[in-house]
């Protein structure tokens, strides 16, 4: 699909009269989501919104969210999502070299108060941008494991890439419709978006209820393997077609039971850099993350994952200024470990958080994958402990259900994983590590285990 309009815009003339957005009760049609963008853009715009602004927007995933996020994107913005659980500490230290020029909070207390704050209210006759699919539409922060953030730029572009690719693995029809249920300030929220726009389908928003009254008419969701057994446990009526599973281990028992239901599981890999999914196949029990989607190239170099894509970042904003993702070769070096047989990429882990104990290498990925199979166990984390014998030894940080007893795992791995690997301690993991939708801090909970406290 090429568009030569905005996205909103081209469906609006060519199918005005679907249905588009499913927000909590109420739905918009393509052509009254157009008239909404519209306004709302002209509103922004009056209140001095224009090419290349920078905009914070900070909020949950909400119908006035989406929105705003469109209109935003019309007047020609730099949108930077932010999570409203981020410190202002750290926003403090980080927005200044974002170029941020505005900030529009939606639905959580103000906290950007040293930029002029926007109000989303409808305009009139404003004048908003042309669709100009290579101007930046998003910096969104990743996750790393030291320092400060970067700021992944991407294009609309970039992120059409990425939707194409995925759509090309799994089917969405005009007539679907897809749950946003991973928020906007993560790329795999905002990889949802994009499916939606390229496919000109349905989007369903819906705050504040539980999952299975928010798939309500939902033929796709992306969701992570604990929410889908749940569902599938509860016996509520489903009407999905298409799962898009990540950051767990998917047991076969979990997808032969939904396969029953009539729904496809898939998998993949992806990460911020490349606007969401790289690698994807229907989830099968294997470790590996199936074959490079169109459009997306991947090489083992030295044991690490480079990657080549159409939907990659056009660099990470800093100052001003792009610093470049491409190495002299022109590949983005991803500093995942990985191995690839038979065109199928099997990912080992992050190449910063291998560790030593004994002589041993342990890459902690290896040994969470094992124990997320446990049926109590939602989440988990091996980080390395210091000790003046083995160098280091692993310790494992659990989140699982109230009556887990952490003290049980011990023998449940003691014939899954090498002695080497099995944790030396367990831990149940502290709520002030929960970050609410963004992923939780390798380093911080490694701080936590070396300390006393820990």
């Amino acid at each position: 699909m090429i568009f030569t309009q905005w996205p909103w815009q081209h469906w609006a003339q060519r199918r005005g009269e679907a249905i588009a957005l499913a927000l909590n009760d109420q739905t918009l049609t393509w052509r009254q989501l157009c008239q909404q963008v519209n306004a709302l853009a002209a509103g922004l715009a009056q209140q001095g919104i224009s090419d290349g602004a920078g905009v914070a927007l900070r909020g949950r995933n909400s119908p006035q969210l989406v929105l705003a996020w469109l209109a935003l994107m019309q007047c020609g913005a730099r949108v930077l999502p932010l999570n409203p659980q981020l410190p202002s500490a750290l926003l403090e230290e980080l927005l200044p070299t974002l170029n941020i020029d505005y900030a529009l909070e939606l639905g959580c207390d103000a906290l950007l108060n040293n930029l002029p704050a926007l109000a989303l209210t409808p305009g009139e006759d404003a004048v908003t941008c042309d669709w100009q699919p290579n101007r930046i539409a998003s910096m969104t922060l990743t996750s790393g494991s030291t320092g400060l953030p970067k700021a992944a730029v991407h294009s609309a572009q970039a992120h059409l890439a990425s939707a194409q690719g995925v759509l090309a693995a799994i089917p969405f029809s005009p007539e679907d419709c897809w749950l946003l249920s991973l928020p906007l300030f993560h790329v795999s929220g905002q990889g949802i978006v994009w499916r939606w726009l390229l496919a000109g389908g349905q989007l369903a928003v819906r705050e504040s209820v539980p999952l299975h009254e928010a798939l309500r008419g939902c033929t796709h969701a992306s969701l992570v393997p604990t929410q889908l057994w749940r569902l599938l446990n509860d016996n509520q009526p489903l009407t999905l077609n298409a799962v898009l599973l990540g950051g767990a281990a998917i047991p076969v028992a979990l997808t032969d039971a939904a396969t029953e239901r009539g729904i496809a599981c898939w998998c993949g890999y992806g990460l911020t850099e490349a606007a969401s999914t790289v690698c994807a196949k229907r989830a099968d029990g294997l470790p590996d993350v199936g074959a490079a989607l169109p459009e997306r190239e991947v090489k083992i170099v030295d044991g690490e994952v480079w990657l080549r894509s159409a939907s990659l970042a056009s660099g990470y904003w800093c100052n001003g200024t792009l610093v470049p993702l491409l190495n002299q070769d022109g590949w983005f070096a991803t500093r995942d470990r990985g191995e690839i047989r038979e065109g199928r990429l099997t990912v080992l882990g992050r190449i910063d958080n291998l560790f030593f104990s004994a002589g041993e290498g342990i890459q902690p990925e290896e040994v969470e994958r094992v124990i997320a199979t446990h049926p109590q166990v939602s989440q988990v984390f091996v980080v390395p402990l210091a000790d003046s014998e083995f160098g280091h030894r692993p310790v494992a940080i659990v989140e699982g259900e109230a009556d887990l007893d952490l003290n049980s795992l011990a023998v449940w791995v003691s014939d899954k994983l090498a002695r080497f690997q099995q944790p030396v301690r367990w831990l149940a993991l502290p709520p002030r590590f929960k970050n609410g939708g963004i992923k939780i801090s390798r380093r911080a909970l490694q701080q936590w285990v070396n300390s006393d406290a820990g």
